[in-house]
């Protein structure tokens, strides 16, 4: 499997919370998944995972809030991207 970093980054929201984004090309694509990127994305407050989307070999992509585990539709990066800052916004408030 070959893979290219295409984002990495952490962002502090405050003190006790921050977003942690990795996400790679690859080809091909994880077991599960029918586009060529496996990724991770977490919110993190007060150094508990209340949030993340992942594509987990074999599971595909879904998403975790707190203790449930629900399925998502991929489309694009950009789009997951946009929609897990969405999902934070909404838990923030």
């Amino acid at each position: 499997m070959s893979s290219i970093l295409h984002r990495k980054e952490r962002l502090e929201i405050d003190a006790k919370s921050f977003i942690s984004i990795v996400i790679w090309e690859v080809d091909p694509a994880i077991l599960g998944s029918k586009h060529g990127y496996k990724y991770s994305l977490a919110y993190v407050v007060n150094g508990e995972c209340v949030m993340r989307y992942d594509n987990e070999r074999g599971k595909g992509d879904h998403k975790h809030i707190r203790h449930k585990e629900i399925s998502t539709t991929f489309t694009t990066i950009e789009a997951l991207v946009d929609d897990f800052f969405n999902d934070v916004e909404t838990l923030r408030r």
